[in-house]
C-alpha cells in the first residue's frame, strides 16, 4: 500500500520552524566542515566541501518534501531555474522532489470536495485511491452518476494558496542566509516570476480557461487531444476534466512503436512548440513528462495534453527577438543570432565580441536539429536518409558541457525570466523527442514558420 499523509503542516510557525531548522543544520555543517579545511590539501578540500554540500542539500530537499504543499512546488520551481541560481548539488537534490508524490488521505480530500462542490458532490461516484498526485494537489477518477461519463477531479491541497507567499519568502531567506543563492541584477525579477507562476498554478479557474482556449486553438487537429472541462464540477480549487486513457512517453508500449509512428509523435510535439512561438505567442511553460499522455490505436497515435496551469502569454517585444534568434540559427547566420541574443537581453552589447559570439555559438548548437542544412554536423548523427538522429546526437548533454566551458558563462548569470521559461520549454520538448528516439529534420517543420514570419516582418 502506498504511503499517505494524514495532514499537511499548515501553521505558519510550524512550517517556518521546519524549513529554518533544515537551513540552520546545513549552514552549521558547512561552516564546521570549513573550519578544518586548512588541514587538507586543495583537492581534498574541494572533494570534502562538495560531499558536505551534497549531503546537506539532500537533507534540506528532504525536509521540503515532508512539508508537502507549496514548499515542494517551490523546490521544484527552484530546481528548474537552479543552474542560474543555486549550487549544482542543491539543484540536483531539489530535482528529486519531482519524484516525491506522497498522497493525502481520502478524508482530507473529501472534506475539500465537500467545501468546494457542495450538493453537486452527490452527483459523482469518486474513487478514494488517487489516480495521480503532485506537489500541490492530487487527481481522483470518478463517474457522473446520471450519465456514466468518466472524469477526473484535480483537487488542490488545503491551505496551499494561502501559504505560498510566506513559504516562498522563508525558503528564499534561508537560501540567502546559507549563501546558496547567487546574486545578480536579474535575480529579484526571476524570483518574482517564480512567485507569480506559483500563484497562477493554484488558480484552477484560470487553468480551466486556459485548457478550453488550448482546446479551441487545436480544434480539428487530430494529432492532439485536449481534455474537455466540466464546469459544473470545477471551482478555484477543483478542476473537473474528461478522463482519457493514455501512456507516458517512457512506457514500453510507446518505446516499441515503429519509427514512423514515433516520428509522427515527435514532429507533432515540435510543431506545437513552433505554433506557440510563431503564431500564438502563448506557451505551456511546464514540459514535464507528466503533462503528456500518448493514446495509441491501430489507426493513429494521439498526444494528450494535460495541465495548463503554467500557460503564459509573451509580448512581441520578447517574441520577435526570440523568433529572430531561431531564424538566425535556422539559416546558420551567427551575426543574426548575436543580435538576437543581445535584443533578448541575455548578453549586453558592452560584453566582449568573443563573449557575444560564444553565446551565439551555444544557441546555434542547441538549435542544431532545426538548421536549414547540416554543414559541420557530425555524420554520426545523420542517418542514411539524411535525417537527424535526436538520441544519438546527445544534444542536451553536449550543450550543457559547452555552456560550462564557454567564456560567456562568466558574464551570463541569471537570465531574463522570459528566456529562462523558454529555455525550460525547449529543453523539455527536445528531451521528449530524444526519449522517443526519433529521426527527422526539424527544418522541414520550421521552414513554413520562418518563411511566414520573415514575410510578415518585411
Amino acid at each position: 500500500m502506498k504511503e499517505k499523509l494524514t495532514r499537511i503542516k499548515s501553521k505558519r510557525l510550524e512550517r517556518r520552524w521546519s524549513v529554518s531548522l533544515a537551513g540552520l543544520r546545513a549552514g552549521g555543517a558547512i561552516a564546521l566542515g570549513r573550519s578544518t579545511d586548512w588541514l587538507l590539501k586543495e583537492d581534498e578540500r574541494k572533494a570534502k566541501r562538495k560531499s558536505v554540500l551534497a549531503k546537506e542539500a539532500k537533507r534540506f530537499a528532504n525536509e521540503l518534501g515532508k512539508l508537502k504543499g507549496s514548499y515542494v512546488k517551490i523546490g521544484q520551481m527552484l530546481a528548474l531555474f537552479g543552474e542560474h541560481l543555486l549550487p549544482k548539488e542543491l539543484t540536483a537534490a531539489l530535482h528529486e522532489l519531482e519524484h516525491q508524490t506522497v498522497a493525502l488521505d481520502w478524508p482530507i480530500i473529501e472534506q475539500t470536495l465537500k467545501e468546494e462542490l457542495g450538493s453537486s458532490l452527490g452527483e459523482l461516484l469518486i474513487e478514494p485511491e488517487p489516480l495521480a498526485c503532485a506537489s500541490m494537489g492530487q487527481v481522483h477518477r470518478c463517474k457522473i452518476i446520471a450519465t456514466g461519463e468518466e472524469i477526473c477531479l484535480k483537487v488542490q491541497y488545503p491551505g496551499v494558496e494561502e501559504t505560498i507567499d510566506s513559504d516562498f519568502s522563508d525558503v528564499v531567506s534561508m537560501l540567502k542566509l546559507a549563501n546558496w543563492l547567487k546574486t545578480s541584477r536579474n535575480l529579484d525579477m526571476l524570483l518574482e516570476e517564480i512567485r507569480k507562476l506559483l500563484h497562477e498554478e493554484t488558480d484552477y479557474q484560470r487553468e480551466a480557461i486556459m485548457t478550453v482556449n488550448m482546446g479551441n486553438m487545436l480544434k480539428g487537429d487530430k494529432r492532439f487531444h485536449v481534455p474537455a472541462v466540466y464546469q459544473r464540477f470545477s471551482t478555484k480549487k477543483v478542476i473537473a476534466l474528461e478522463f482519457i486513457e493514455g501512456l507516458e512517453v517512457t512506457d514500453n508500449e510507446v518505446q516499441s512503436l515503429p519509427l514512423p509512428r514515433r516520428n509522427k509523435l515527435a514532429t507533432a510535439m515540435l510543431d506545437l512548440l513552433m505554433k506557440e512561438i510563431f503564431e500564438w505567442g502563448v506557451l505551456q511553460t511546464d514540459p514535464n513528462f507528466g503533462n503528456y499522455r500518448i493514446k495509441c490505436s491501430a489507426k493513429s497515435d494521439t498526444l494528450v495534453l494535460l495541465d495548463f496551469g503554467a500557460v503564459r502569454a509573451f509580448d512581441n517585444s520578447f517574441l520577435d527577438p526570440l523568433r529572430a534568434t531561431i531564424a538566425g540559427a535556422y539559416h546558420n547566420n551567427k551575426a543574426a543570432v548575436v543580435q538576437g541574443v543581445i535584443d533578448l537581453k541575455c548578453i549586453d552589447e558592452c560584453h566582449p565580441k568573443s563573449v557575444q559570439e560564444s553565446f551565439a555559438s551555444f544557441c546555434m548548437g542547441l538549435l542544431e536539429p532545426l538548421r536549414e542544412d547540416f554543414d559541420g554536423v557530425s555524420s554520426d548523427w545523420i542517418n542514411e536518409k539524411g535525417e537527424y538522429c535526436w538520441a544519438e546526437s546527445k544534444l542536451i548533454k553536449r550543450a550543457a558541457k559547452q555552456a560550462a566551458k564557454s567564456s560567456f558563462s562568466l558574464h551570463f548569470t541569471v537570465p531574463p525570466q522570459e528566456f529562462a521559461l523558454i529555455a525550460r520549454k525547449l529543453t523539455g520538448v527536445f528531451t521528449f523527442i530524444v526519449v522517443l528516439n526519433a529521426e527527422f529534420n526539424g527544418h522541414d517543420i520550421l521552414k513554413t514558420y520562418i518563411d511566414n514570419w520573415e514575410h510578415d516582418s518585411n
